[in-house]
Order: structure tokens, then C-alpha cells, then sequence
């Protein structure tokens, strides 16, 4: 499927229906036929500018998308992204398996009839089932549970019913220790030689690689799942059972690592070609739920961080900024003819590529400015759509002839009404403060006083009143209390003695990352490229397909279109895994410790996470969003209880009736998000956004009408606004004016007029080399503690040397005479070595 690739346009003359392939069938069009003001044909590269400026214009035309952003989807839509639709046939499979076992063991009754001791007595008999040596069995018995797990679809009559009682079954398979045999059968699966020596002689993955390690695994998302979602009419005995699996997962009993780890192994032996049946999809869900289950959603870090602050004696948040973001509104300003006029007179010396030396002496930065001519050829170097963002700048084919045709062209003006006053309180940093002063005390004394932010001597009236505004919208971070804390840990290991470190399960799961987690995000980024729409098949690169290709390949049409939908749907799913569980690792580990948040994200920035989510921007994103790679009457609980319809190639492409993919806008901003949480206050990473030439991919993605995502991106923008250059800024007011409307304001803070546009990532290495010395002296302090420190003390009592205990061979009293005549009694005593012994 198209869709989500960002197909072109059709190469036919007009914008109209035509036998080339047309627009994908996510794409935004206008919601009305523009009138031509002249019934006489026009020449043909004007009307296919106008289909193109139709394509591209999406932003005017594209309603307001009525999305709330949160931890995860719908319960209901979590569970059913877990299978693929190439797996429906093994839903009747797992019924068979559990239906020959129980009406074996229990006479003429349903699952539904039993009361709650019978039900706990057949799944302790399922699980002693496990213990048998047979594979075949083994896997007849696990079948049977996950159509437990499953719900027991067959005796239902309703999704509502196979979501309860999949629920019900999933707290008693937990508190009969389902899980932690399934965790010992699953290691058993990761460490079998055999299969994965078996798929890599294999040319061709298909399923059936992998049907063991996917029915353990479903068993245990499901559970996850299942136990994670809270509701309200959940009795005690679950919410208490919810906290004790919790628990488990954070804390390991039985094995020194958390289950987390287990499931990034697994992920990095993927990646390394050594396992390629393993089923990744599956994996990643899992993986993320877990981290989402033991580590805390979005709501639960907000309460954390606000404790935390309370816990340092930091004074409150400014404001929940969960609340704010869900009460924006998106922006979509118009195109006034007016702005295009001057557009249009600003490109017209643009017809060569030749930057032209201009008339105003203010516009000296345009002759270095090697971003002004990117709007103009934005059409040549990204292969795609004329940008017209926000703004609608345009191209040079229709300059000409735009300006007597906009009254009729132009669309109806949707005024967009904003809050009074603006939605974020500002913040300083004491830096802020510090440099404040130290430019003002050079300008009117002529000598600075170091970090000194009171002593205001000799300086006039108003920077009193400046200094004094500073200090009343001054914002200290949990993560300055860190850093702080630990260059006096530094500088003073003996007088401060040991950190406290609190076992937290953030911590025990950094632990357990520490040493492989170079490997784990490399990994983690490698599958997202292999995911992403915009990726070219290679082939160097890791096969993603192998838990959803079938054995046989479609041999009709409309198998190959249910088959390319399901392709479509399963990389998007591992896309939005990956992106969530990559932005809940850096939001905990930031809470945590500033310096794990850092380690993290400099090995993200190592294995080019920055240009790999740009790479993912560069394509046509309302396609992306509003793709329909889904067929809802084959998705989980539907299929299970509902006669499947017959499918047709066009029920197929006509997908559902959502306005747009829940999961493609989650995945959207989670990227967004990442980006943002890498470059922030980050100047090299910020150049390599401009360096990437950012700022047209991130404009394109404005079109999307959904409040927060047009936020991070503004965000993205702001950072980089003083490396564009004064001819980006005059061309982009509008976007200039959304960033103010929008984004947190830092007061001294010049993104809008600053000028730093020679500027170049490798001027500001010297920081990143100063942050990693700082990340390894914290990793080294706190983890690596080597038992022959210099710091360690001595023991310099003869009593209580000469009264230890030591460890002898049991052959050692037989030649101990002859050991004291070697070693003791014939060696000379060097009394002066003894001496000089440093």
C-alpha cells in the first residue's frame, strides 16, 4: 500500500480523477472544488502546479483532529494490535486445543459454569501440562491457556464479554503462577539452538518459525495488559494482585535482572542476526507495556516529579503541563493575497540559483545564508510535494498569473481565536541570571564578579528592575539539584561519604542496562529504520516481516491487498512501540538522575537517532496519519465473536471511517518528543538540525491540525531559528508568530533576532566532550566500585590481622614444616626494601 510511503501525485494534466495512480487514499484534499475564474485552458505546468498546491495544501482544508494524547490506546485496541491478521486461523487452533483438554477433564460444562475453585483446580492441571518433556504437547497445553488468556471467546456472545472475562482469566492465571512458568518455558525458547540454527538455513522466514516463542509471548502481553489497565469496579484482591506482579517485574526475586532485560536481550540478538525467527513485533509490545506497567504512564511521572521537587525544597510547578497541552488549541493561519504579493516579489530574482546580491544593506546575511533558496527547490531535493507549510510561499511556475486569480482561489478564512494571555508562565535559569549580569556589569563598570547574581552596585535603575523580574520567574530543575550534588560528590568523595541511592525500579532496571546499553539503543534504532515508510528495502537490512509473512504467499488479488495492509499495519506497530518505549526510558531516567537521562540520549545521538526521525518526517505526514492500514472486522475481539463478512478490494481500500490512525499521531509525537528531549539546550545537536536541513520537513509536518504535535514541532523550530538566518524569518512570520503564541518564553532569551548563521556543530564539540567526562565520572562513581580502591580502609591492628581465618588447602598441614623452611627460614629478611617500600 501507497499510503503511508507518501505517494506523488498522478502524472496525469489535472487535479480531476484520472487513469494514473492518484492520490493515496489517506491523503487530505480540499473540501470543496476551487472555481476557475476563466473558462480558457491554461498551460499545462500551471494546472499541474495547482494538483501539486491541492496535494499540498492540506493544512487550510484538513479539520481539527479530535485526538487526546495519552500512555497507550484503548484497551480493546491494544489487544488487538498484538495479533497480526495473517494469525486468525490460530485463534480456532488454541479453541480446538483448550476444548479437547477440557471436555476431557470436566464433563458436559463451560468454562463460564465453573465456579471459581473448579476453574483454579483445570488451570493447575493445565500447568503441571507444561512440566512434560514432548514439545507438541507442550505447546497444546500453552495453546489451551492463551485461549484462557484470549477470553474464551467461543462461550461469548459480545466483544464486551471476551474483553471481561479475558481480563478475569489473566488475574487467575497470575495468581496461580502462570507467568513465572511461562518466563522459564520462554528462556528455554530464546536459548533452543536448534531453531535458531534451523531459521538462519532457512531463505525465506514465514510464521511457523516462530509459533512457540509467539504463543509465550501472547500469553504474557496479555497478562501484562490485562493486569496493567485499571478500572473501576476492579475488586481488592486484583488491586492488591496488581501491585505484587508490579513488584515482581521491578524487583527480580529469582533471577538478578529484571524481566525488561531479558526482552532487550532478546532485541539486540535479533538485530545481530543470530535469532531472525524471533517475532519482534510481539517483543517490543511486550517490552513497552512492561516498562509503561513497572516504571509509571505520563500521569504517574507528573506525580513523581512534583514529589521529588517537594522532597529537595524546590517550590511547585508553574503548571501541569499535561493540562495545558490537552486545553491548546491547533493553529491553522490562512493565506492572505497580500503576503503572497510580497512572496512573490521576494522570489523573483530567485529564478536562477545564484543568490543575487540585494538592495537593502539590512539583508548582508543573505548572501551566506545557504538556506534561502530551499523553499524555491524543495521540490528537486526532497522529492515530494511543493512546501507550502503554513504559509503557502510559491512556487516560480505560477508567479506570474497568481495574483489576478486569488480573490476567486482564495479558500474561506477560518478565524482562529487564541486564549488571552499566553499559555505558558515564562522560565529563567540562574545561567540566564549569571550571563544577564555579567554583560551589564562589562557594559557599565567595565568588570564582572563571577556567579555573584546579588550585588547590583554601580548599575543603573532598570537593570535593577530587569534583575529583579529574572529572579521572580527563576526556574531551578530537579535536574540542577542533581548535577550540583554531584560535582561536590566529585570534588569531596571522603567528607560526603556514600550517596544514598534509592532502590527505585528505574534504577535497578539502569543497572541492569548500564553495560549493554550502547548495544540496546542501537538495536532499538535499527529496527525503527527497517519500520519506517521512508526506508528503501536493502539488502543489509534486518528482516522485521518474519512474525507476519505466511508460509505460502497470496496467490489473488485480494490476498496481496490483505497481505500489504497487514505489512503496513505490523510496521507501524513496531514504530509506535519503539517511539514509546524510547520517550518512557529518557522521562524516567531524566527523573532519576540527570546524568542516566544524558547516557542515554548521547548514545541515541551517537547511533544517528537525530537524521533517522528526520528521515521519518521527510515524507507526506497527513498521509502517514490518516493511513488505513487496518481491517477492523478481522481485528481482536471482533473477529472471535462476529461472522467474518466477505472481503472485497474495495471494502479493503475504503478502510474504516476514522479520521485518522490513533497509533501514526501517537508515533508522530512520540518522535517529536524524542527529537525535542535530545536538543534541548544541546547546541551541536541543534546544528545538526540545521546542518540536516530540518526546518521544510518540520514546516510540512504543521499541517497535521492536532494541537501537540504542532507544539513540538514550533519547539523544534524556535531552537534553530537563529541559525536560518533574517531571510528564513521574513519569509516564515507566520510560523514566527505561532512559535510566540505557543511555545514557553525564556525572557533573555533572543531565538527570534539572533544571528548565528555561521555557526557550525563542530564549534560547540567542546560541551559534548565536558558532558560525556561528566556522564563516565558519575557511571564510575556509582557503579563501578573496585574492591581495591585507594579510598578503602586499612586494617593496620596486628591483633586482629594475625586473628583472621584464612582459607587453607586441605593438603596444606601435610608440608606446612617444609614451607616455613623455604619460604620463612631461608629467605633473608631486607630490612631496608622493608623501609623504602612506598
Amino acid at each position: 500500500m501507497e499510503a503511508a510511503g507518501g505517494a506523488a501525485p498522478g502524472p496525469g494534466p489535472g487535479p480531476g480523477p484520472g487513469p494514473g495512480p492518484g492520490p493515496g487514499p489517506g491523503r487530505a484534499r480540499p473540501a470543496q472544488p476551487q472555481p476557475q475564474p476563466q473558462p480558457q485552458p491554461q498551460p499545462k505546468n500551471r494546472e499541474l502546479f495547482r494538483s501539486q498546491r491541492k496535494e499540498s495544501e492540506g493544512s487550510v482544508d484538513c479539520p481539527n483532529l479530535e485526538f487526546e494524547y495519552r500512555d497507550a490506546d484503548s484497551h480493546g485496541a491494544e489487544l488487538a494490535e498484538l495479533y497480526s491478521y495473517t494469525e486468525e486461523p490460530e485463534l480456532s487452533t488454541n479453541r480446538r486445543c483448550f476444548e479437547e483438554d477440557f471436555h476431557a477433564q470436566v464433563q458436559g460444562r463451560r468454562w463460564l459454569e465453573l465456579d471459581g475453585a473448579q476453574q483454579k483446580a483445570y488451570v493447575m492441571r493445565l500447568l503441571d501440562g507444561l512440566e512434560v518433556v514432548n514439545r507438541d504437547k507442550r505447546l497444546k497445553v500453552a495453546r489451551a491457556i492463551l485461549y484462557l488468556a484470549q477470553g474464551v471467546f467461543g462461550e461469548c456472545d459480545n466483544e464486551g464479554d471476551v474483553l471481561h472475562w479475558s481480563r478475569h482469566n489473566s488475574f487467575l492465571l497470575y495468581r496461580l503462577g502462570t507467568f513465572t512458568a511461562f518466563l522459564e518455558l520462554l528462556n528455554m525458547e530464546i536459548d533452543n539452538s536448534q531453531a535458531c540454527s534451523s531459521a538462519l538455513r532457512k531463505p525465506a522466514i514465514s510464521l511457523a518459525d516462530s509459533t512457540e516463542l509467539r504463543v509465550l509471548l501472547s500469553v504474557m502481553y496479555l497478562m501484562v495488559e490485562n493486569i496493567r489497565v485499571e478500572q473501576e469496579m476492579d475488586p481488592p484482591e486484583w488491586k492488591s494482585c496488581r501491585e505484587t506482579f508490579r513488584m515482581e517485574l521491578s524487583f527480580p526475586v529469582h533471577t538478578e535482572e529484571p524481566f525488561a532485560l531479558l526482552l532487550f536481550t532478546m532485541v539486540t540478538k535479533f538485530c545481530s542476526g543470530h535469532a531472525p525467527h524471533f517475532p519482534m513485533k510481539k517483543v517490543l509490545l511486550l517490552l513497552w507495556k512492561v516498562l509503561l506497567f513497572t516504571l509509571g504512564g505520563f500521569e504517574a511521572l507528573q506525580a513523581m516529579k512534583m514529589r521529588k521537587r517537594e522532597e529537595l525544597g524546590l517550590p511547585p510547578l508553574p503548571e501541569d503541563s499535561i493540562q495545558v497541552m490537552r486545553s491548546m488549541r491547533a493553529a491553522s493561519p490562512p493565506t492572505y493575497s497580500i503576503e503572497l504579493t510580497e512572496q512573490q516579489q521576494q522570489k523573483r530574482g530567485h529564478r536562477s540559483r545564484r543568490p543575487l546580491v540585494k538592495q537593502d544593506s539590512l539583508d548582508i546575511y543573505n548572501e551566506r545564508d545557504p538556506f534561502k533558496n530551499d523553499e524555491a527547490g524543495i521540490d528537486e531535493e526532497e522529492n515530494d510535494d511543493v512546501d507550502s507549510g503554513i504559509e503557502g510561499e510559491l512556487d516560480l511556475m505560477e508567479r506570474d498569473a497568481i495574483i489576478p486569480t486569488m480573490p476567486a482561489q482564495r479558500p474561506p478564512i477560518e478565524r482562529v481565536s487564541f486564549p488571552k494571555g499566553l499559555p505558558w508562565a515564562p522560565k529563567v535559569r540562574q545561567k540566564d541570571i549569571e550571563h544577564f549580569l555579567e554583560a551589564s556589569r562589562n557594559k557599565f563598570i567595565g568588570f564582572t564578579l563571577g556567579q555573584d547574581t546579588e550585588t547590583l552596585i554601580g548599575l543603573p535603575r532598570p537593570i535593577h528592575e530587569s534583575v529583579k523580574t529574572l529572579k521572580q520567574h527563576k526556574y531551578v530543575s530537579i535536574s540542577d539539584v542533581q548535577i550540583k550534588n554531584e560535582e561536590e560528590l566529585e570534588k569531596c568523595p571522603m567528607s560526603l561519604g556514600e550517596e544514598e541511592v534509592q532502590e527505585t525500579p528505574c534504577e535497578i532496571l539502569y543497572r541492569a542496562m548500564l553495560y549493554n546499553l550502547p548495544q540496546y539503543m542501537i538495536a532499538l534504532l535499527k529496527i525503527l529504520l527497517a519500520a519506517a515508510p521512508t526506508s528503501k528495502a536493502k539488502t543489509d537490512s534486518i528482516n522485521i516481516l518474519a512474525d507476519v509473512l505466511p508460509e505460502e504467499m497470496p496467490i489473488t488479488v485480494l490476498q496481496s491487498m490483505k497481505l500489504g495492509i497487514d505489512v503496513n499495519r505490523h510496521k507501524e506497530i513496531i514504530v509506535k512501540s519503539i517511539s514509546a518505549l524510547l520517550l518512557l526510558l529518557l522521562k524516567h531516567f531524566k527523573l532519576n538522575h540527570i546524568y542516566q537521562f544524558e547516557y542515554v540520549s548521547q548514545h541515541l545521538v551517537f547511533a544517528n537517532c537525530i537524521p533517522l526521525i528526520l528521515k521519518f518526517f521527510n515524507q507526506n505526514i497527513m498521509s502517514y496519519i490518516t493511513a488505513k492500514n487496518s481491517i477492523s472486522v478481522l481485528d481482536y475481539p471482533h473477529c472471535t465473536v462476529y461472522d467474518l463478512p466477505e472481503l472485497t478490494a474495495e471494502s479493503l481500500e475504503a478502510g474504516d471511517n476514522n479520521q485518522f490512525c490513533w497509533r501514526n499521531l501517537f508515533s508522530c509525537i512520540n518522535l517529536l518528543r524524542i527529537l525535542n528531549k535530545l536538543t534541548k539546550w544541546k547546541h551541536s545537536r541543534t546544528m545538526m538540525l540545521v546542518v540536516f536541513k530540518s526546518a521544510p520537513i518540520l514546516k510540512r509536518a504543521l499541517k497535521v491540525k492536532q494541537a501537540m504535535m504542532q507544539l513540538y514541532v514550533l519547539k523544534l523550530l524556535k531552537i534553530q531559528t537563529k541559525y536560518l538566518g533574517r531571510q528564513w524569518r521574513k519569509s516564515n512570520m507566520k510560523t514566527m508568530s505561532a512559535i510566540y503564541q505557543k511555545v514557553r518564553h525564556r525572557m533573555n532569551d533572543d531565538w527570534a533576532y539572533g544571528n548565528d548563521i555561521d555557526a557550525r556543530p563542530w564549534d560547540f564539540q567542546a560541551e559534548e566532550c565536558t558532558l560525556r567526562a561528566n556522564i563516565e565520572a558519575f557511571n564510575s562513581r556509582r557503579y563501578d566500585k573496585p574492591q581495591d580502591s585507594e579510598f578503602a580502609p586499612v586494617d593496620n591492628c596486628l591483633q586482629s590481622v594475625l586473628g583472621q581465618r584464612l582459607e587453607l588447602p586441605e593438603d596444606f598441614h601435610y608440608s606446612y614444616e617444609l614451607w616455613l623452611e623455604r619460604e620463612v627460614f631461608s629467605q633473608p629478611i631486607r630490612w631496608e626494601e622493608l623501609l623504602h617500600y612506598q
